[in-house]
């Protein structure tokens, strides 16, 4: 008798465990959404993830001339990225006053980032709700994927000008399968970041049977990779990106 208390006990304690660790959302059809699930959706769920992305280290100016290039480069992913005083150190030996970029951006760095997949049908229902605008992309059909936390740099410019440096430097990864190149990027400017949008043809024809898919960019220094689970992405029986 007691074994089997014990064992009914331990079966409600596993099934509460595995109701506190499923979001609110996924129990409720969408039109029953609140405000806090919607926010679950864009922030954390399997259309919407925080990442550790790498800010690779700058070029020596020896490394720079040697490329042909004076200065350090700007633009997207260029600016900004170093943490402040990070910069190198004169020395104040007059008979050797070379810098010494021996310092935190001499070396790769993390930075945090949130990528989303703008045209899944919960991540458009839960802008809806919570009253937030994706970025405002130009024409074109395709998987959206938005990368949010580029830090504001001194650009300017149309978001696609801006935004066709990256055209190849960006990839959906599958395995058996070629690369899918984005056909379109733009950049958004917004109020203490930057969105960088990537639009890939629907003609890849992303299916359950790929399992895995992979979403690699280079974004000016900062180098991102993140796979996704296509198993986790079904919303109302059908998959979603």
């Amino acid at each position: 008798m007691r074994t089997s208390m014990l064992l009914a006990f331990c079966f409600a304690f596993a099934a509460a465990q595995v109701m506190a660790a499923d979001p609110g959302w996924k129990s409720k059809p969408a039109a029953q959404w609140t405000e806090e699930d919607a926010a679950q959706i864009l922030a954390a769920s399997p259309w919407s993830r925080q990442i550790k992305a790498t800010i690779t280290r700058r070029l020596t100016e020896d490394q720079l001339r040697e490329g042909g290039q004076m200065g350090q480069p700007r633009g997207v992913g260029n600016e900004n990225v170093d943490p402040k005083g990070s910069g190198p150190k004169v020395s104040p030996d007059v008979f050797s006053p070379h810098a010494d970029d021996g310092g935190t951006r001499s070396h790769p760095q993390p930075i945090t980032l949130r990528l989303r997949w703008e045209t899944a049908l919960p991540v458009r229902i839960a802008e809806l709700k919570s009253h937030q605008n994706e970025p405002p992309t130009l024409e074109g059909d395709g998987y959206r994927i938005a990368v949010y936390g580029i830090p504001v740099g001194d650009f300017k410019g149309d978001p696609k000008k801006l935004g066709d440096p990256l055209k190849n430097l960006a990839a959906l990864k599958r395995d058996g399968k070629k690369d899918v190149r984005p056909i379109s990027v733009e950049v958004f400017l917004r109020e203490g970041d930057v969105v960088v949008v990537y639009l890939f043809p629907f003609s890849a024809e992303i299916t359950r049977n790929d399992r895995l898919i992979q979403f690699e960019a280079h974004i000016g220094r900062i180098v991102l990779a993140q796979t996704f689970d296509l198993s986790e992405m079904e919303f109302q029986g059908k998959l979603e990106l």
